[in-house]
């Protein structure tokens, strides 16, 4: 059986940025949109949101390729990479 320690990351403590996440008290349709629907609300709720660059920094780290994180789209996110690079 796999552990949370499996890989010397303790991964609780890795996603406990998350309950403090503002997007935990919201509807999790409004951060998964369907093709070509609005982002809007969203980011206006990761705007303010005091984790916001924990999440971002998770979705970075664990490629997420849906949804929005930190305040950012995925192809938002594939541009901030290729940016560092």
């Amino acid at each position: 059986m796999d552990d949370i320690w499996t890989l010397g990351v303790n991964a609780e403590d890795e996603f406990a940025w998350h309950q403090h996440a503002l997007c935990a008290q919201t509807d999790p349709e409004a951060f998964f949109p369907e093709k070509g629907g609005s982002t809007r609300e969203a980011k206006r709720v990761c705007s303010s949101c005091t984790v916001r660059a924990e999440c971002l920094e998770y979705a970075l780290a664990n490629d997420e390729r849906f949804g929005i994180w930190g305040g950012l789209s995925e192809r938002e996110r594939r541009k901030l990479k290729r940016q560092a690079i």
